[in-house]
């Protein structure tokens, strides 16, 4: 017998289905099914048509709370999003219009927040650095560690002297999206890799910038909590210093070497979490497809357990 699932305010990824259901109806009622009422259309290989969900929020109720910048589309290792601090003025063009895009399809779902995820500083000897550090970690061991996880502060400081411009790209092009949506909330998220540009200190300038246009922070917890094995600030050093400013957070478990895992099957300390996200925004199941409902419950009724 299918296990039921426990009625609550979480809120559901679409990106947690991968290519198992493939019509929003689907998804929609499997959500319903296991007690969501409230979805976020994420990032997927193979986004859905989203025809008929006017017919799903009627028979069901469910709602859409966010969107990720890059669900329309096929994901790719760097998001269109990713590209609003872009050095070439094509790019940024392209990755505005794209965001432009997801803010629309928010307005017609009545999604209150899209989120833009990530940005990669340009430099290809940057991204190849990065890619030989995150190599180095996972092949270090106790004598080793240390050593790396220097290297990776270092890199960081680097990469986020070398993201200056990119910023102010990145802010401006955020400042022309909520001049021309002001309905819409937008959110920004941390990416993962070591290049990425919001990092610790570029997020708190970013945010800095923005403080004006209604532009606030999404945490990501297995994000954050893979960061910090690498030696960079810690999930109470983020939720301390932006929580104030959350628009919403994504609920992932996380382990040295594995991602996007059920909460409450890895290592984030999720009652430190509880104590900081704001009661009243959207607190989104995101794990990996390989997952399943089973999993998902069990990651449900965990969360429930501990406040979300």
């Amino acid at each position: 017998m299918t296990q039921p699932g426990i009625p609550n305010e979480l809120v559901l990824s679409t990106s947690c289905y991968g290519t198992r259901l493939r019509s929003i109806e689907d998804q929609a009622f499997a959500a319903v099914a296991m007690g969501f009422r409230r979805l976020e259309l994420g990032l997927s290989d193979k986004p859905v048509p989203l025809n008929g969900w006017e017919d799903s929020h009627r028979e069901t109720g469910i709602r859409v709370d966010s969107i990720i910048v890059g669900s329309l589309n096929p994901r790719v290792e760097n998001m269109s999003g990713s590209k609003l601090g872009s050095l070439d003025t094509e790019q940024r063009e392209r990755a505005l219009n794209s965001s432009r895009q997801h803010i629309r399809l928010a307005q017609s779902l009545q999604a209150p927040i899209v989120v833009v995820r990530g940005c990669e500083v340009e430099d290809k000897k940057l991204a190849a650095e990065a890619g030989e550090l995150s190599l180095e970690l996972e092949l270090s061991d106790a004598d080793e560690r240390d050593v790396t996880l220097e290297r990776i502060r270092d890199f960081v400081h680097r990469v986020q002297k070398k993201g200056h411009k990119q910023i102010e790209y990145f802010c401006r092009s955020l400042h022309t999206l909520r001049k021309e949506f002001p309905e819409t909330r937008i959110a920004i998220e941390p990416g993962l890799h070591f290049n990425d540009l919001l990092n610790y200190e570029a997020m708190e300038w970013a945010l800095d910038d923005l403080s004006k246009q209604n532009i606030g922070y999404w945490h990501d917890t297995g994000r954050i909590h893979q960061r910090e094995l690498a030696g960079l600030p810690n999930q109470g050093d983020w939720l301390d210093a932006f929580s104030s400013r959350m628009f919403g957070v994504h609920l992932q478990d996380a382990a040295e070497h594995e991602a996007e895992i059920p909460p409450g099957l890895g290592e984030v300390d999720f009652k430190l979490v509880v104590e900081y996200v704001p009661k009243d925004v959207p607190h989104v199941v995101e794990v990996n497809p390989r997952h399943g409902r089973a999993e998902v419950l069990a990651a449900v009724q965990y969360l429930v357990s501990l406040g979300f």
